[in-house]
């Protein structure tokens, strides 16, 4: 029985969101995984690193609001990552110079590990889902 289901077409299939989202024939896309990890810079003093870091956050703002950004969050604490971005473009380059852009790479304290991730397109609508969710 389920591989018929699996077999048979969706029924709820909505080719112009698809299309939207730049989903595949699977409704799949490519994205950009960055795995955040410390950066060479771990000695800035405590304003340089409040400083740098509350520019992270409004660079994630920034890149989320533009559609660059489909997802980010904190690790739990660990000796190796800090934290992962979903960027929202089909290359490591384009997803590279994106986090060129954030100040806390910029001053050394974070820097990023970029792998290619094949993943649903609907991951795109995360943020807009979350923005009805969220109080603050």
């Amino acid at each position: 029985m389920l591989a018929a289901v699996v077999a048979s077409p969706s029924l709820a299939y909505d080719a112009a969101l698809a299309e939207t989202l730049g989903a595949d024939e699977h409704g799949m896309k490519m994205y950009a995984l960055v795995l955040l990890k410390p950066g060479p810079r771990q000695d800035l003093a405590k304003e340089d690193r409040d400083r740098v870091f509350a520019g992270h956050m409004a660079n994630i703002n920034r890149l989320s609001g533009s559609g660059d950004l489909v997802f980010a969050g904190p690790l739990e604490r660990n000796d190796r990552y800090r934290g992962i971005f979903v960027l929202n473009v089909k290359t490591s380059a384009e997803a590279e110079a994106l986090l060129a852009t954030d100040p806390a790479v910029q001053a050394g304290a974070l820097a990023g590990d970029v792998y290619l991730l094949y993943g649903s397109a609907a991951l795109q609508q995360v943020t807009s889902i979350h923005r009805t969710i969220s109080k603050d």
